[in-house]
């Protein structure tokens, strides 16, 4: 999708692009063909990376963002060791040689990836020792034919997604440690997995949807080992996972295959060098989201599996399908070096991820929609595509979502600063924090950043370097912002500054140098014509929801829980309670629209910084929008219990005008953030 460059307050449209038209502009400014002295991009013969990742103790974040780390460490992440049986360290697979045992599938490494992740972040050594236990149980228990992990069959044929997500905690362990052991092991686990014959390789649902992960880690060994057997090993995962290349379908349309899975092809891209595998990912991106993301947020309605008829935006997304999401805009900044990717990253950590959690993390909800006005322990089926309390905020439930989770904010801190091949830095995903990096001629320097983004327009970012150096630093300007500036040391940089573009300043920098990126946030529209002509509001990155008055009921977690969930024995359930969520003010409203003059419609507030460093809450956020509307009688919740699908826009409504105040659609766990237009009287 492309977003039509915004002139100032108009409305915001959606068309087809190509891959090749999406990336054009970073063509020109990122030198590709380089390779990067001190970090590993990809080894020929894979294409050139456009970007390189950075170690993940090359950042420290500070601000909201820490906040949220820290929050997590305190909360449900740090302490699910205690709650969940699949992380109990009795009768538990991941710790047996022959990879037996009642506890042991994903679970466990979907938490250690982000928990460890977090632990690195936060230099907390006591979160690293005990990822490093089960890192060090891995290592020691892998077998003598390569294979490790439980041993989980499926009609007689070995499962292999569960070891896919422990490969990444693998990798992410040696770039923290350099632990060589790492990539023998990882070597020895590929000889294994390439000697299966294909009969019996990615055959079950997960592992043949999800095989473009394990390609990741091969290519990942291949750049540090270069064993050209590997690229072999690479074809046969291409060759044996579902095909995500159709161009008007999908294999399947579970949403977090979806949002993990369609970069299969553009991963595969880096060795085959065809362009149709790399369009096939920007098809498949813009497919999911004509059909069933019509919708705020970045993502799209598929509260399990997407189904036609179903694609209101009361339809829901798995907190699993946030993470993946977002993870795959990282992997395609780094395969592509396309702006949008980390666009659409924002739109999804700003507009949906937060909402899906209590605001202190200790719990959470498996599914989370834009419009969505009850959060409860109800059985919500046919209207949403599972049968359960699938919206109720329950540390002790979710399974998947409870334990994967952990990765979202830890990997958008880690992918926030990249290594360009040129020896430079680029900023990605703009928050607070020092970036540590070799660049130029090997000089170590220090980028550190202030800022409130997103919800204030500056960005600080001051040198910090033993000597004069050298380097490219590139900033990212989002596609929304059409007036960005960019000052060193109080001078202007007079240079283009394309929305969804990277600009490169170049210099010789020294100790102290101050650039100051301005962002300046404008009121946008989006209209949703094939969504029944629903309109959501942006200002800047951020979407916006109505107000509605949240009233919490305290839950027992063991009794709202869903009905695959499993807890030990000793959990403590009155330190963990599970809680729903009830509109105590009207929400089904229509907003009154001038698209042509939305300073009239909308009036910009802002307001303090919270104390607490939690912006993402609607007591505490910074800024909020003044609307107007009428309230729509008729649209009320339905008899599966939620809000009732959209009614058709213009809608005519006698009512009085209410005055409406809109709020951060992340920090609001119930909103409406598509809205029907009440029809004008003069048009």
């Amino acid at each position: 999708m492309k977003q039509i460059r915004l002139l100032t307050l108009l409305i915001i449209s959606f068309l087809p692009v190509t891959a090749q038209q999406m990336a054009v502009a970073t063509k020109d400014h990122l030198k590709r063909n380089q390779t990067n002295s001190y970090y590993i991009g990809n080894k020929s013969p894979l294409k050139p990376s456009p970007f390189i990742k950075l170690p993940v103790t090359a950042f420290r974040p500070k601000g909201w963002l820490l906040n949220f780390l820290k929050l997590q460490r305190d909360g449900l992440t740090g302490n699910l060791g205690k709650i969940s049986a699949w992380l109990a360290k009795t009768d538990n697979a991941w710790l047996t040689k022959d990879g037996k045992g009642k506890w042991g599938w994903e679970e466990l490494p979907y938490w250690l990836k982000g928990y460890a992740h977090i632990g690195y972040l936060l230099n907390d050594q006591a979160m690293i020792h005990e990822s490093n236990w089960w890192i060090n149980a891995v290592l020691n228990n892998q077998r003598a034919d390569g294979d490790f992990g439980p041993v989980v069959l499926r009609n007689g044929k070995r499962d292999l997604w569960t070891n896919m997500p422990m490969l990444w905690c693998l990798q992410s362990y040696y770039e923290y440690s350099n632990d060589a052991r790492v990539l023998g092991f990882l070597t020895n686990y590929f000889k294994w997995q390439n000697a299966l014959p294909d009969s019996m390789f990615l055959e079950d649902y997960w592992e043949n949807s999800r095989g473009g992960d394990n390609m990741y880690s091969v290519y990942w060994l291949y750049n540090r080992t270069g064993e050209a057997w590997l690229l072999d090993f690479a074809t046969k995962i291409d060759r044996n996972t579902a095909n995500w290349r159709q161009k008007d379908n999908l294999p399947n349309w579970h949403n977090v295959n979806v949002a993990q899975c369609y970069r299969e092809p553009a991963t595969y891209y880096m060795q085959s060098h065809h362009p149709a595998d790399l369009e096939a990912t920007y098809n498949n991106f813009k497919l999911i989201r004509d059909l069933y993301g019509q919708v705020p947020g970045g993502l799209f309605g598929s509260d399990e599996n997407a189904r036609k008829g179903y694609d209101d935006p009361r339809q829901a997304v798995e907190t699993c399908g946030m993470v993946e999401q977002m993870t795959s805009d990282h992997l395609l900044l780094l395969f592509t070096g396309d702006a949008m990717w980390a666009d659409n990253c924002e739109d999804v950590a700003f507009n949906m991820f937060p909402a899906a959690f209590m605001p202190d993390y200790r719990s959470l909800r498996y599914l989370t929609a834009p419009n969505m006005v009850v959060s409860d322990s109800r059985n919500h089926a046919p209207g949403i595509a599972n049968e359960g309390p699938f919206l109720m905020m329950n540390p002790f439930s979710s399974r998947c979502c409870q334990h994967n989770h952990s990765a979202g904010w830890a990997y958008y801190v880690a992918n926030s600063w990249m290594a360009t091949p040129d020896n430079g830095l680029a900023a990605q995903l703009y928050t607070a924090g020092d970036i540590t990096a070799k660049v130029g001629d090997g000089t170590e320097v220090t980028l550190s950043s202030e800022t409130h983004y997103p919800f204030e327009e500056t960005i600080d970012i001051t040198v910090k370097t033993p000597r004069a150096v050298h380097f490219p630093l590139y900033l990212r300007i989002p596609g929304w912002c059409t007036k960005a500036t960019i000052t060193v040391n109080g001078k202007p940089i007079a240079t283009k500054t394309t929305p969804g573009t990277y600009v490169p300043v170049t210099r010789t920098w020294a100790n102290g140098d101050k650039i100051k990126l301005q962002l300046p946030m404008q009121l946008q529209l989006r209209q949703w014509t094939r969504n029944k002509n629903s309109v959501s509001i942006n200002y800047g990155p951020l979407t916006f929801s109505l107000q509605i008055k949240e009233e919490y009921k305290r839950r027992d977690s063991k009794e709202t829980a869903i009905y695959d969930s499993r807890w030990q024995e000793n959990a403590d359930v009155t330190a963990w309670p599970s809680y729903e969520i009830f509109a105590a003010s009207p929400w089904n409203y229509a907003l009154q629209v001038d698209p042509k003059q939305l300073s009239k419609s909308f009036t910009v507030k802002k307001k303090p910084w919270p104390e607490d460093d939690n912006p993402f809450t609607n007591a505490t956020a910074p800024i909020e929008l003044i609307a107007t509307g009428k309230q729509i009688p008729g649209w009320t919740i339905d008899q599966y219990g939620l809000c009732a699908v959209l009614p058709q826009s213009p809608v005519a409504a006698s009512g009085a005008l209410t005055t409406l105040t809109l709020v951060p659609m992340g920090g609001a766990r119930l909103r409406i953030s598509a809205f029907p237009v009440v029809k004008s009287l003069n048009p």
